[in-house]
């Protein structure tokens, strides 16, 4: 035995790390398999082995882990230090040395931490007389920290040696993977994250009961350097995760392709993201566990709220205090208090906080309040109303407003049947602008029937009105806009009066930001769609017990539609595109709530027939068709080009004064006869903008695009691709394509990649330069030459592949073409097809950490996988929905759409951002400025497209708003060029599913994006797999063998 602090280093004969101490306060450490000593007295531990048991039900910390008390604090393993840096470095590699540095500094700090906790706090309690805190609840405060401490000073250990050797060999991704990818480290650290809650809860009781302990809390914060207090050490296990992925995503990203360590980094991240999704789940519904508990305690025993919470049936899905205000019939606010609000899976709480005689311990440790419930309601019943929408929304004819907190409404307020909540009469003042309007329109009729020519009473000045009018009606719009940011105004029902008349009442709460009340918006929405039939449930785990429900953040089904107008013919489908259109008269909540903005292409055809296109508008708050067109032959799939990012960040003059220059979004289509069509989007009128046959007139199979070209894979195994021109058509597709042969059968599928074109033919993928063209490599995925590659779908470093035939589908690595992972799709769907032994997959799909997997039975499948620049392994048993389609899966599509940045600008943004930006010059806040100079003022007016800082000089002094929109002449008499949006006039009555398109607002570019995102399934007829056969369902929208789309709604992530 060596002497202690005497270290012995030994080579190292395999990855598993056993940790030896004896009674004789020496210590040793070994790299061994299998290590065994012969002392009676000697502590064997091998945490890091995955044959060793892990239990993690035990009470006891002497029993957990089947490790024995260890003086763990003791251990002081030599401190990792880099060398001097070697002479001819690459910046790469000076990059990664810091960042190793990094690691190794925050690693330190870390395990430092753990080392406070147990020695500051932990063993002071344990030893004190007399206790503060018994035994038994210092073992739950401080359950695993041990462990979690043994866990890092075993990997700081071998950090160490990795250090030493950093300059030869420069490789650290193998090590994360083999520390923390063992089961022991989830079951420590998820053991740590489920019992947080309760350890705080202790703390916190503790502080309000015991004064000695409150004050031992107080005096080690003092006593510590960086007087970070017992709550800010604890919280640092469930931080550690996210801070490592950070770190070996910056290393990453300064790894060359082609390093030793790369393959191991990508998989390192992947397992520590991996790690950090479970723990975030489970520190979810741990938290809402607690909510719900805390939630309990204040509603008596014999309600019946009390008997639907503890029920166990009820899922959390939003928490947050808000501020509920009152407002007087004026608009004036009479009172504001802060409420917690809980949205439920089907029901909404509102419950008063009360935080007495706890605020002087909120800096120790967070408050948990308690709570007095106010109100309770279903939430089928529960209404959002907009500032401006309250016509629409419910029959305000039979249904009596009144306030909540306010006195009863006045018999004035109750023969109105007004009562104004919030911004004053903003949507009144809207009403008489329009009627202005009308009567301007009117004058300026009779205007132009005028013999005589007047220098102030001609059609330009009238025209003059009725722009400025309109101008004034946009700019209460967005008044009114900017009201509904972070007011959530909820209709919620109330007791009927003694006539019997139903009375509703109105809740106005405040949202901290406009993302929040987004996501209250949102989140209501969605939870209402999920109390449907069809989602009660809509997705199952596969667990041992075969029912497990699915989470919340599941995909929800929003409808169900037939893919085709025409119901007489039997069309099969082919493709569907989205094509996403951003547009800014979508109000706040219908931004919140509806599918992904834009349209849906969908085509198909019948065989040896004709084909159709069919266009879905999803700006409706259900897709509804705007167009459909026939086609020479059946559409066998399509392809969206957007806008190339070039023409997005050009010269602004030049797209203006060059239109047809433009390039805008285009959908192209490859059809059975080999036609290849370049349609125009929706909102430019669908025109065919080009067409072209594919050499031989081969059948086009797939389509996809480059920032150079536009490939064709074609029914003989050719490749033809198409370059990029400049002019309105993004392809060239006059002159022939560049064909190369890439094998004897069908070019089945083609994935893009950032530098290389993937195409498969039977079992081989061929690998191009997306460039040059010419053949990097070429692979075999599959062992069978049968069997055909139908489907590669991209996520990460790693590209996923179905076959024709057989269940299973595979993962590629991205650079070396590795074989990585294979998964058998039937075993996940055989409790819902038992005795269904042959399954085909028929589509692929990845979105937002989902790989969707559609089957020739009609069953889609979830698998959750990585979403950062790791290795897209699938980890857990995934999800199987519960509808479906009668026969198989035709494609999974996804549409997205980015919310307008300008929606995230709270009132306080909105007021500081044109100073800040545009450098406006200082004038009166409610009154127009006087024109600016030129170039200021067409810089504002290009960004807030509203022009009503010009006056008319000769009444500048008269009341009311000025009514112009034109620039008074210059004073050298030479009129100024007007500039874009002065002659665009803002149709009101526009038809919502058909948008003239605008130019892009260059505004907030660089504002956080939120995606709503909406999966869209085609295949023959719908088909819910929950319900038995002839069981009374809800009726299908359309019969079994006509095509159908299914939608399901993913929440808003943000």
């Amino acid at each position: 035995m060596l002497p202690s602090g005497a270290w012995a280093k030994r080579k190292p004969r395999g990855r598993r790390l056993g940790w030896v101490r004896s009674d004789a306060r020496g210590t040793m450490w070994a790299r061994q398999e299998g290590l065994h000593h012969p002392h009676p007295h000697t502590v064997v531990r091998c945490p890091s082995s995955s044959s060793s048991s892990v239990s993690c039900s035990g009470d006891s910390e002497e029993e957990d882990m089947g490790l024995l008390e260890v003086s763990v604090t003791d251990i002081k393993p030599p401190a990792p230090e880099l060398g001097p840096m070697p002479d001819g470095l690459s910046p790469q590699q000076v990059v990664r040395r810091h960042i190793l540095g990094s690691i190794v500094q925050s690693e330190g700090s870390y395990v430092e931490s753990l080392k406070r906790v147990l020695q500051d706090y932990r063993n002071p309690l344990m030893e004190m007389e007399p206790k503060v805190l018994s035994a038994r609840k210092c073992q739950v405060v401080f359950f695993r920290v041990k462990e979690i401490l043994h866990c890092h000073s075993m990997f700081q250990i071998a950090l160490s040696s990795r250090v030493a050797e950093w300059d030869s060999t420069e490789k650290i991704g193998d090590l994360f993977v083999a520390s923390f990818s063992k089961s022991m480290v989830l079951d420590v650290y998820s053991d740590y994250v489920n019992n947080f809650t309760n350890a705080m809860s202790i703390i916190k009781k503790a502080c309000l009961t015991k004064p000695a302990f409150l004050e031992f809390l107080k005096r080690r914060q003092v006593c510590s350097p960086d007087r970070v207090t017992l709550y800010g050490l604890m919280v640092k296990p469930i931080q550690r995760f996210p801070q490592f992925i950070l770190l070996l995503q910056d290393m990453l990203k300064n790894t060359p392709r082609g390093h030793p360590d790369r393959l191991s980094l990508q998989l390192a991240l992947t397992e520590l993201e991996t790690l950090a999704e479970k723990l975030n789940e489970q520190k979810r519904l741990a938290d809402q566990v607690a909510e719900i508990q805390q939630l309990t305690k204040s509603v008596s025993d014999r309600s019946s709220l009390n008997k639907l919470l503890t029920s166990g049936q009820r899922q959390l899905l939003l928490c947050e205090t808000l501020t509920e205000t009152v407002y007087g019939d004026r608009g004036q606010l009479i009172k504001s208090k802060e409420r917690r609000v809980f949205l439920l899976n089907d029901m909404l709480v509102c419950a008063n906080i009360n935080f007495k005689g706890q605020l002087e311990i909120s800096s120790l440790v967070p408050l948990g309040p308690k709570y007095v419930v106010k109100w309770n309601t279903a939430l089928p019943q529960v209404q959002v109303v907009e500032v401006g929408q309250d016509g629409g929304s419910y029959d305000k004819d039979n249904v009596l407003i009144q306030h909540a907190g306010a006195k009863k409404a006045s018999a004035v307020g109750q023969a109105q049947n007004k009562v104004y909540f919030g911004p004053p009469r903003l949507f009144q003042e809207l009403q008489d602008l329009q009627k202005d309007l009308a009567v301007v329109e009117q004058i300026t009729f009779l205007i132009s029937t005028l013999h005589g020519t007047y220098q102030n009473l001609n059609m330009t000045v009238a025209q003059d009105w009725c722009l400025a009018l309109q101008r004034l009606m946009r700019v209460k719009e967005e008044e009114i806009h900017s009201a509904n940011k972070c007011r959530l105004r909820l209709l919620l029902p109330g007791k009927p009066d003694k006539s019997g008349r139903p009375i509703s009442f109105m809740v106005v709460f405040i949202t901290p930001n406009p993302l929040s009340k987004i996501s209250w918006v949102n989140r209501l929405h969605l939870a209402k769609i999920g109390l449907r039939e069809e989602n009660q449930p809509g997705w199952l785990c596969p667990d041992e017990d075969k029912k497990s429900k699915a989470p919340f953040w599941c995909p929800i089904l929003a409808c169900c539609i037939p893919a085709f107008s025409s119901r007489g013919l039997s069309l099969q489908l082919g493709a569907l595109v989205h094509s996403p259109v951003s547009c800014p008269l979508l109000g706040f909540s219908a931004v919140s709530t509806s599918l992904p903005q834009g349209y849906l292409w969908v085509g198909g055809g019948q065989e040896g027939a004709g084909g159709q296109v069919e266009i879905f508008s999803l700006n409706r708050p259900s897709p509804r068709t705007v167009k459909s067109f026939p086609l020479a032959a059946p559409v066998l799939c399509m392809e969206y080009i957007p806008e190339p990012e070039e023409g997005e960040s050009g010269d602004e003059s030049h797209v203006a004064t060059e239109p047809s220059a433009t390039v805008h979004p285009t959908i192209c289509l490859g059809l059975q006869d080999g036609s290849i069509l370049v349609y125009g989007s929706v909102d430019t009128g669908t025109q065919c903008l080009a067409t072209c046959r594919s050499p031989g007139l081969q059948p086009v199979l797939c389509l996809r695009h480059s920032p150079f070209h536009l490939f064709a894979g074609l029914q003989d195994g050719t490749l033809a691709a198409y370059p990029r021109t400049s002019g309105g058509v993004p392809w060239d597709l006059e002159s022939p394509p560049v064909c190369l042969t890439v094998g004897p059968g069908p070019i089945r599928t083609l994935l893009s990649l950032e530098d290389a074109v993937w195409a498969s033919c039977g079992p081989r993928v061929t690998v191009l330069d997306a460039t040059s063209l010419q053949t990097q490599q070429s692979f075999e995925a599959h062992q069978d030459e049968a069997v055909s590659v139908t489907h590669m779908v991209k996520a990460g470093s790693g590209v996923w592949m179905a076959f024709s035939s057989g269940s299973s589908i595979r993962l590629f690595h991205t650079e070396t073409l590795e074989h990585l992972q294979e998964i058998n799709i039937a075993t996940r769907t055989t409790f819902l097809l038992p005795g269904q032994k042959q399954l085909c997959v028929t589509s692929l799909l990845i979105c937002q950490g989902l790989l969707w997997v559609g089957t020739d039975q009609g069953v889609i499948v979830l698998l959750p996988v990585p979403r950062l620049e790791g290795i897209p392994k699938i980890t857990g048993k995934g999800m199987v929905s519960l509808n479906g389609h009668c026969g198989p899966v035709a494609f999974l599509a996804v549409a997205t759409s980015i919310l307008a940045p300008d929606i995230l600008r709270s009132d306080q943004e909105e007021a500081e951002g044109p100073r800040a930006e545009e450098d406006k010059p200082d004038g009166q806040a409610h009154e127009p400025a006087p024109a600016p100079a030129s170039h200021v003022g067409r810089e504002l007016t290009r960004k807030k497209g509203i022009l009503l800082q010009y006056r008319l000089r000769s009444t500048a002094h008269l009341p009311g708003p000025l009514l112009s929109v034109r620039e008074p002449a210059p004073a050298d008499g030479s009129a100024l060029e007007h500039s874009e949006e002065d002659g665009s006039i803002y149709e009101m009555a526009d038809d919502p599913d058909v948008w003239v398109r605008s130019r892009p607002c260059t505004r907030d570019a660089h504002r956080k994006e939120i995606c709503s995102v909406a999966i869209i399934s085609g295949g023959q007829g719908y088909r819910n797999f929950g319900s038995a056969p002839g069981g009374s369902g809800r009726p299908a929208p359309c019969g079994e063998t006509d095509s159908a789309l299914l939608i399901w709604q993913v929440p808003l992530t943000l």
